[in-house]
């Protein structure tokens, strides 16, 4: 047990030192490249102070922490339709909380509460039957391939092409189509499959959001289920 919680804050230090290393230089860069654009803004338009300039910046925020896209115009579609609404509550239910959209009002704000109160429960009593049937199927190959007569590379070429087969479906495939709908490029999109089916969710990529794109109504909706049988296949992974 010592040994194990001096490896585990070594590897939070660890952490810690390299994210620091590689991130704190481009946020300085960003910010004053950022000042930078608010004082040519200032020098464009004359009409305009600081103090005028910093609290529109301030709605800005407000409104982004509300979950309201500033970009576009009124015609943006609702966070909070049908499909917007399913793929909120699958966030929650998985813990992967994104948080670019939250519930503001009151009665949303307790809802939510007693929905992951017995959703996030649920949620794990599900992945793990969908987890026990996938084992199943991974049991019955592992029988076939285990037969006698049936040579070790056999054996691993089974066993790999299982595996193989869910990385393509969950992990490889998945980033294709986010780049082709989202404009990101693949690793981008990469990113965004690994820190979901790891229900981290950062929140600093989220599909269906971009306010110049029109997008399926069932988009999200059809993602909130691939992010549901990813972490199923994810689990069964972790447990071979």
């Amino acid at each position: 047990t010592p040994l194990l919680v001096l490896g585990y804050l070594f590897y939070l230090l660890l952490g810690a030192m390299v994210f620091q290393l590689l991130e704190k230089q481009a946020e300085t860069h960003f910010w004053d490249q950022f000042q930078l654009e608010k004082l040519k803004f200032l020098q464009n338009y004359t009409c305009l102070d600081r103090q005028a300039l910093e609290q529109f910046v301030q709605v800005l925020m407000e409104a982004w922490g509300k979950g309201v896209n500033p970009e576009g115009n009124s015609t943006n579609p609702s966070n909070w339709d049908f499909s917007n609404s399913f793929f909120f509550a699958g966030t929650v239910v998985t813990t992967i909380g994104y948080g670019n959209l939250s519930p503001n009002t009151v009665g949303g704000q307790i809802f939510c509460v007693f929905y992951a109160l017995f959703g996030v429960p649920l949620n794990l009593a599900f992945l793990n039957q969908l987890g026990k049937c996938l084992n199943a199927h991974l049991i019955t190959l592992e029988r076939w391939v285990q037969k006698p007569g049936r040579a070790q590379v056999v054996q691993t070429l089974a066993v790999a092409i299982f595996l193989t087969t869910g990385t393509l479906l969950f992990l490889v495939f998945p980033p294709l189509v986010f780049s082709y709908v989202e404009g990101w490029s693949y690793g981008e999109g990469f990113y965004f499959t690994f820190i979901t089916l790891s229900t981290i969710g950062f929140g600093d990529y989220v599909v269906g959001t971009n306010p110049n794109k029109h997008y399926i109504p069932v988009y999200r909706s059809l993602t909130a289920i691939w992010i549901v049988f990813g972490l199923a296949w994810l689990a069964l992974v972790f447990n071979v």
